[in-house]
């Protein structure tokens, strides 16, 4: 393995959960008086931290989001996840192949602890990722497209940068991996690969989870 860690997204990555909560979060959104499809919630928001939809919104339409915009949204996509979330295709046998190689990996992801921990329980994933193993954009100042949070789960596991390859989905993500120094491999099980490489700085493209454990070697 050329790699001493393994730093996984989670939304779209790990968990399924990108159709789920971008449908909420478009409705949302219209309901507000901010209309989004669920294409643009995609294109806009799809690996961003809660502070960045806030963000956009005031920029775009000169208006706050109500002040309780992230628990009413939470709320509704972790009652989702309860009824429908699974993980992604194939992951749990990329994750028990890493263990029995003795490969370090963690999560670091742009979603809540809470959601991090709602989606892991629900899915089973629990088991594979315990607290050491969880990184979010709550522990950081600025989340994704910035490299904080990559940097401090490499640094709270204790390996260096150029030592850790970063699996991820979405643009934000992948210009993050590449800011913080590190290889990035981009999943195109929901987005084009055109987007990923748009990005700049891809190691390599993979569609399925099965995939992955060759490309790390």
């Amino acid at each position: 393995m050329r790699y001493d860690l393994v730093i996984f997204d989670n939304d779209g990555v790990l968990v399924d959960s990108e159709p789920l909560s971008n449908t909420i979060l478009a409705g949302y959104l219209t309901e507000l008086g901010h209309p989004t499809s669920y294409e643009e919630s995609i294109r806009d928001f799809m690996g961003s931290a809660m502070h960045r939809i806030h963000e956009l919104v005031l920029e775009r339409t000169g208006r706050r989001l109500p002040t309780d915009f992230d628990e009413v949204f939470h709320g509704r996509v972790f009652e989702a996840f309860e009824r429908e979330l699974r993980p992604v295709a194939g992951v749990t046998e990329v994750l028990e192949k890493l263990d029995a190689d003795g490969v370090p990996y963690c999560v670091a992801s742009s979603g809540s602890h809470e959601r991090i921990r709602v989606g892991h329980r629900t899915t089973g994933l629990d088991r594979w990722f315990p607290a050491g193993r969880v990184f979010s954009a709550q522990d950081v100042g600025r989340g994704k497209p910035a490299p904080d949070l990559f940097v401090h789960a490499a640094r709270a596991r204790g390996v260096a940068p150029e030592r850790c390859v970063v699996v991820e989905d979405s643009p934000l993500g992948v210009r993050a991996a590449v800011a913080a120094g590190m290889d990035v491999y981009g999943f195109t099980a929901m987005t084009p690969a055109e987007k990923l490489t748009e990005a700049g700085g891809v190691s390599g493209l993979f569609g399925r989870m099965a995939e992955l454990p060759e490309l790390l070697r």
